[in-house]
């Protein structure tokens, strides 16, 4: 197959490319605004793999993208490109409302203006494979309550209702127009090249700098963790056996305050690290509670026995066995997250800009 992955340069785009070419004979198409958050180093040398391409354009920019599909010639889109820290959602909704509900229209439209050429048989194959987050479900009531692929939306923050918004317009597009769409829904991922400020690679560098590791409010809000390899799996799954129309929750069946996360962090790292920074004897001394963020939800959680049973999809990965890999694969690759941290990695992107 053909595969336009948008995003491809982030943490779970890259993951989908990686397998893309490790598993699969696709030749792979890579668009990417390359903004603050997209990283070509996390595709290292895969970047000069015969099957795979890079077009720095921005999903915005609609006469670039219905351009480079014509000329691309995709039989399917991955669509993970989007903007995705709450956070900054909450100083800065702006940019959500552009990246994530216009970006995604204009994406819609240009895929649709490709699709409408091909021939029937074609048009029956091809996949628009929207990738979302269960944070559009808002949080969950009852301790043994799950996010189905019925559960209504009740997104809480503004990049959660901008993904919101995204997911009504795919299904505009599928509904209207007949765009063969699909569209997955996921928890909390975590893994290998994860950019440094969301949870998990933030408490891994922070300790190892001896630095305080801040947990939200309490620390009980709950997640469902997925390892971010066992996503890209799920994801290639469904773009390419997934019902027309149809949306998948994925999960990693790995429910886990952010309490729990920080401490299992913590006692990875006392085992792996016996040269610890400070003086400190025990990692768990760094944490701090902090001011909680407004309107966070207290609990997700994924239901996704729809595409274990219709797909035969399952994680691989516990929690356990993902967290020790991801805590070597930091200790392992420094210089990734280093030249994050002190800023180098954007000259490649600024150059690449500037040409």
């Amino acid at each position: 197959m053909k595969i336009i992955v948008t995003g491809g340069a982030g943490f779970i785009g890259s993951a989908v490319i990686r397998h893309l070419l490790d598993t699969t004979q696709d030749v792979v198409l890579n668009i990417d605004k390359l903004t603050y958050a997209g990283n070509l180093a996390s595709l290292g040398d895969y970047q000069q793999n015969e099957r795979y391409q890079f077009q720095q354009i921005d999903i915005c920019d609609s006469d670039s993208l219905t351009k480079v599909i014509a000329s691309f010639k995709p039989d399917a889109i991955m669509h993970l490109a989007a903007e995705s820290h709450v956070d900054r959602s909450i100083d800065g909704p702006a940019a959500f409302m552009q990246t994530n509900i216009i970006g995604t229209y204009n994406l819609l439209e240009a895929s649709k203006s490709y699709w409408l050429t091909l021939t029937e048989e074609q048009k029956s194959a091809f996949r628009f494979h929207h990738i979302s987050t269960d944070e559009v479900y808002g949080d969950l009531e009852g301790p043994e309550d799950l996010f189905t692929e019925q559960t209504s939306y009740q997104p809480s923050s503004p990049y959660s209702a901008s993904k919101a918004s995204s997911d009504h317009l795919v299904r505009a597009w599928q509904r209207t127009y007949g765009l063969p769409t699909v569209i997955t829904n996921c928890s909390n991922n975590y893994g290998p090249y994860h950019f440094p400020e969301k949870l998990i690679p933030l408490v891994i560098i922070n300790a190892l700098h001896g630095k305080e590791l801040p947990i939200y409010g309490t620390g009980q809000q709950i997640r469902d963790w997925l390892y971010v390899e066992d996503h890209a799996n799920a994801l290639v799954t469904v773009m390419k056996k997934g019902k027309v129309g149809d949306t998948y929750n994925i999960g990693g069946h790995n429910e886990k305050t952010n309490l729990d996360v920080v401490q299992s962090i913590c006692d990875v790292l006392n085992t792996l690290i016996t040269d610890k920074p400070n003086n400190i004897t025990d990692f768990k001394s760094l944490i701090t509670f902090v001011a909680d963020r407004p309107g966070h939800d207290l609990r997700y959680a994924i239901d996704a026995s729809k595409i274990q049973n219709d797909l035969d999809w399952t994680p691989k990965e516990t929690f356990e066995t993902g967290l020790l890999k991801t805590v070597q694969w930091y200790l392992s690759n420094k210089e990734w997250w280093q030249a994050i941290l002190d800023g180098s990695y954007q000259t490649q992107r600024l150059g690449l800009q500037n040409k």
